[in-house]
């Protein structure tokens, strides 16, 4: 266990190696399942990197200097962290370059050129790289272009196919596993996201190796409203027009604000599309392997609405449409397969 982050050693090992051989790139790309630790890894590794006390070889910062103490105060002068705005779905342009008024003068591609302040380091951290535009990514091109002298910088995102091109293809990709059902029963009890054993190995089985949905399913209502959800779509027919005004209820419920409700949206998305990858893996046991690989493969189009749906959700696009489309799209695959080969 690397600073108290379970389930990603093997990350810390090589980083380790890496800063040790003095190989450390300008860029970096996180990726892995929401809600398994990535942005606290960001984090340490950058407190690490920044620490003057120690060379860092061992990836274990003193956390007694003066940068040690900025840092854990949240105050570092050579650390920039950027993420989504609140109700933004999109990273925006002055994040990166400043507002109009002061083009080029602010923002984090501006402040990560100037020279460190405290030690050889400046670090950057970019949440929710999942959320660049066009414009927003170009913004950024430059400067992972020709990276300034001494500086790191580091995108945490979800999954490769949700960055952009310019994004990928100038960055050192590192990827983040899910989290064990042992490693995040222990992490629920440690948090107190479930207050005993029983509740902590049921979320752990259903969350997919995510913290953050844990404590989602953590609350009763969320719950139910999943195991309706699937319950219904995993029957033969279903009536499509009455899951359709459940979901959108159930949506509206989060709040006024739009991005509560965007975040329940997708949340909701993400129960049907791990039912259906779960479908996707008791089909190759059930069936064998090869007749698995078949029955699996026609579950795929299904997997791909539930994508779509998420990315649609993500631009912002009318939440009634993305349900109505995505529920008439997964219609057809809902039900068990029947077996094949008996």
């Amino acid at each position: 266990m690397w600073r108290g982050i379970l389930g990603h050693d093997e990350v810390a090992e090589r980083f380790r190696q890496t800063v040790r051989a003095d190989r450390l790139a300008s860029t970096y790309l996180f990726v892995g399942r929401e809600g398994i630790g990535k942005r606290r890894f960001a984090l340490e590794l950058a407190k690490t990197l920044l620490c003057s006390a120690v060379a860092g070889e061992d990836l274990a910062p003193c956390d007694r200097c003066e940068s040690c103490r900025l840092f854990d105060a949240r105050t570092h002068p050579d650390l920039e962290v950027v993420g989504l705005l609140p109700g933004k779905s999109e990273l925006a342009i002055a994040q990166f370059l400043g507002d109009e008024e002061h083009r080029h003068q602010e923002g984090l591609c501006h402040r990560i050129s100037l020279r460190p302040f405290l030690g050889g380091r400046r670090v950057a951290i970019i949440d929710d790289a999942d959320h660049f535009n066009q414009a927003s990514a170009n913004c950024l091109l430059k400067t992972l272009e020709e990276p300034p002298p001494h500086s790191v910088l580091i995108l945490i995102g979800t999954s490769l196919g949700r960055q952009l091109p310019t994004i990928r293809s100038r960055s050192q990709v590192v990827a983040f596993r899910r989290l064990s059902t042992a490693v995040l029963r222990q992490i629920i009890l440690a948090e107190s996201i479930a207050g005993d054993e029983r509740t902590a190995a049921r979320l752990a089985e259903a969350s997919d190796g995510s913290v953050s949905r844990a404590r989602e399913l953590a609350d009763p209502e969320l719950w139910g409203f999943r195991n309706t959800l699937i319950e219904c779509i995993a029957r033969p027919s279903w009536d499509i027009a009455a899951t359709e005004k459940a979901v959108i209820d159930f949506v509206q419920a989060a709040g006024s604000e739009a991005a509560l409700r965007r975040d329940r949206l997708r949340t909701v998305i993400g129960f049907v599309l791990e039912h259906f990858r779960e479908r996707m893996k008791d089909q190759a046991v059930v069936n064998g392997q090869q007749a698995g690989e078949r029955s699996a493969d026609s579950l795929l189009p299904a997997l791909d609405a539930c994508l779509t749906a998420t990315e649609q959700v993500d631009r912002n696009a009318n939440q009634s449409l993305v349900v109505s489309h995505w529920l008439a799209n997964i219609a057809g695959y809902s039900h068990p397969l029947p077996r094949i080969g008996g």
